[in-house]
């Protein structure tokens, strides 16, 4: 239970640190952070929980991350759906939490709510095939990152650093094109507060970065898998 917690409070903690830097600070006249800003936010967000919460439950923050994990052989298959539901319910309260701190400015509009899409919700306008191609191709790559910083034979103690600049990377390469998901739990968080019609194409927040987080773990398997 407590691991379940800590996936729970971590994925919060993500949710709250990137999202909450995209909704109330990325546009703040004179002073906004920019979409810069904001992908430094998501990598110091999952950074930190990793150094907080990795000991107790390997800090996955993420639905596509614990599906990767498993495939990799790092993770039992039996805390699948606890981790999950645990990374969905702290993104949600999360959202909500910002949502109720947003709303608080006079003037506030939802509008999209930092979430995810393509088309039209796409921030550069990027089409469909665009952004599934990106989120499966980098959510494939995050993994390898994190089964590489990770692994028994890589420096102790340096795998948060990794994983949260990679995670940076990954928003500075995506943000124009779907706003930058790599998370199911993220997109749903704020999908249900968005008011641009996120929810219709969460689907592909869920679909792909679970092939892509599939994808990296055998890529890596297959790379630094030693045969005994």
């Amino acid at each position: 239970m407590k691991r379940y917690a800590a996936e729970f409070v971590g994925t919060f903690w993500l949710v709250l640190g990137g999202c909450g830097s995209a909704v109330l600070a990325a546009g703040f006249p004179g002073l906004g952070i920019g979409f810069a800003g904001v992908s430094l936010a998501f990598g110091l967000s999952v950074l930190t929980g990793a150094y907080a919460f990795g000991h107790i439950s390997g800090a996955h923050f993420n639905p596509a991350v614990s599906i990767g994990l498993w495939v990799g052989g790092r993770f039992d298959k039996k805390e699948l759906a606890p981790y999950i539901v645990a990374q969905v319910l702290g993104g949600v309260l999360a959202g909500a939490v910002l949502y109720l701190i947003a709303s608080g400015k006079a003037g506030f509009e939802v509008g999209g709510f930092a979430s995810n899409g393509y088309g039209d919700l796409s921030p550069g306008g990027y089409s469909l095939l665009s952004a599934l191609i990106c989120e499966i191709v980098l959510t494939a790559l995050f993994l390898v990152v994190i089964l590489g910083a990770t692994d028994k034979r890589a420096p102790a103690g340096f795998a948060p650093i990794a994983i949260g600049l990679c995670l940076t990377l990954i928003h500075l390469i995506s943000i124009p094109v779907t706003n930058t998901s790599v998370n199911p739990a993220r997109s749903t968080a704020v999908a249900l507060f968005a008011e641009s019609g996120a929810l219709g194409q969460l689907w592909l927040f869920w679909v792909a970065p679970i092939v892509g987080g599939v994808l990296g773990a055998l890529v890596y398997k297959f790379i630094g898998e030693v045969k005994k």
